[in-house]
């Protein structure tokens, strides 16, 4: 079995850490809009570039935090692009 370099498993280390925190925070910026929020807002919300914010919506979808709420808003390249909001489950547990 190959070892992973001391800088390479550091360097994997502090991304999970970056990407735990980023996950937070965009739940919390969907979370405080009942309206939700596309990938590219949240990204706007957090000043964050939507390439680091992407992987993290896709993530929370797969994790049940969140759930396209079928509405569909322009983005920055003037695509549709999915709204999301927190899940109706995880909505009962923030009372």
């Amino acid at each position: 079995m190959d070892r992973i370099p001391d800088t390479q498993h550091d360097a994997h280390e502090a991304a999970k850490e970056t990407a735990a925190l980023l996950r937070s925070r965009a739940l919390a910026a969907i979370r405080q809009r009942p309206y939700g929020l596309t990938a590219d807002q949240v990204a706007a919300v957090l000043g964050k570039s939507v390439l680091s914010i992407r992987p993290r919506i896709t993530e929370l979808k797969q994790d049940g935090e969140i759930v396209d709420s079928g509405e569909r808003r322009a983005n920055a390249s003037g695509r549709r692009a999915a709204v999301f909001v927190v899940a109706a489950d995880r909505q009962l547990t923030m009372f």
